[in-house]
């Protein structure tokens, strides 16, 4: 079982690494296009027209599509003032809990999205903006960045609370902890070495 999850994970793990990496591009394409625009009315007294529009999809669809890449790596803003000073199993229960609370949370605001999704569908309803968009098309993106969530953090409960139920509480801490100082020091000296290490033939 633990290892049908963990293979489950792995593969939630490349799937929200290549999402997440479209909805940085989507952020950035977004920033260009609004920068272009902005100058184009400052000089040419024109616009392109929608970049505002495309830009609040951009930033819909990436927020949703970075959601499972931020739980897998812990990367989500949590309140640990006294979550560090309980004793480590009362941590790992509520590292579970919080899981649980999440799971909850976002299903509900993807229960949502569907409903919105289907009535944009069933309505054919477009943006009353100049473009006049098909709404079902970002609808259904930003749709997809919740059931990609879904689809991670149900292995993720599931593991969690073997482990758990094991005394496993190392194993608990690295799947759903709050990540510790040494931690983020490790992520940032990795970082460095990555961004300072020249690539084979560079030096050439």
């Amino acid at each position: 079982m633990t290892a049908l999850l963990d293979r489950w994970l792995a593969l939630a793990d490349r799937l929200s690494t290549y999402a997440v990496r479209a909805a940085g591009a989507l952020i950035l394409a977004s920033a260009v296009l609004i920068g272009v625009d902005v100058l184009l009315r400052k000089f040419a007294l024109v616009t392109l027209g929608g970049a505002d529009e495309l830009s609040g999809y951009a930033f819909a669809i990436g927020t949703s599509w970075a959601l499972a890449f931020t739980l897998l790596r812990r990367a989500n803003v949590r309140v640990d003032a006294l979550y560090g000073r309980l004793p480590r199993r009362v941590c790992a229960a509520l590292d579970l809990l919080g899981l649980v609370c999440l799971l909850v949370f976002v299903g509900y605001l993807t229960i949502r999205a569907a409903f919105v999704l289907q009535d944009s569908l069933l309505f054919a309803t477009r943006a009353t903006t100049p473009l006049a968009t098909p709404l079902w098309i970002p609808q259904s993106l930003w749709l997809a960045g919740f059931a990609l969530f879904l689809v991670t953090i149900l292995p993720l409960i599931a593991r969690t609370a073997i482990a758990l139920a094991a005394g496993d509480l190392p194993r608990v801490s690295a799947l759903a902890g709050a990540r510790t100082v040494e931690e983020d020091a490790a992520d940032e000296r990795e970082n460095a070495v990555r961004l300072t290490t020249l690539p084979t033939g560079a030096e050439r």
